[in-house]
């Protein structure tokens, strides 16, 4: 057997990664559509939601597409299997908390999906780094 055939991951790596990828690329569309969204768009929501958007810190929105982007880049990582995922998923997971984190303590807006996002992401960086060790990835 040569090294390749030892090192192949289990197919249920294959498919934690290719769902991975869909939850990232979820997040990539909820981006964009925040950071394009129209006056139109705007005057159509609450007031208070419309403040908010329009008062959203520029470093709030760095960290928003730094986390989805990464993420999705670290995830088709994953799934070529490629080692510098572990590093790009760990600074998504970093933006990830950070903007999550703004959420939960400026705004007061969390939900149940802000700490699923931040688990997730652990777990992407843990799986990275589990998939380096066991030589999945390289």
């Amino acid at each position: 057997m040569n090294n390749d055939t030892l090192n192949k991951p289990p197919i249920w790596f294959l498919i934690v990664g290719v769902v991975a990828l869909i939850w990232n690329l979820m997040g990539v569309g909820a981006y964009i559509a925040q950071a394009y969204m129209t006056d139109d768009a705007l005057a159509t929501l609450p007031e208070s939601d419309r403040i908010m958007y329009e008062n959203l810190p520029a470093w709030y929105t760095a960290a928003f597409a730094l986390a989805v982007f990464g993420g999705a880049l670290g995830c088709v990582g994953l799934v070529i299997r490629k080692k510098w995922a572990y590093i790009v998923l760990l600074i998504a997971g970093l933006a990830a908390i950070v903007q999550m984190s703004y959420i939960t303590f400026s705004l007061k807006m969390a939900n149940a999906m802000t700490p699923m996002i931040i688990v997730v992401a652990i777990f992407l960086i843990w799986l990275a780094k589990h998939a380096s060790k066991k030589g999945w990835i390289s």
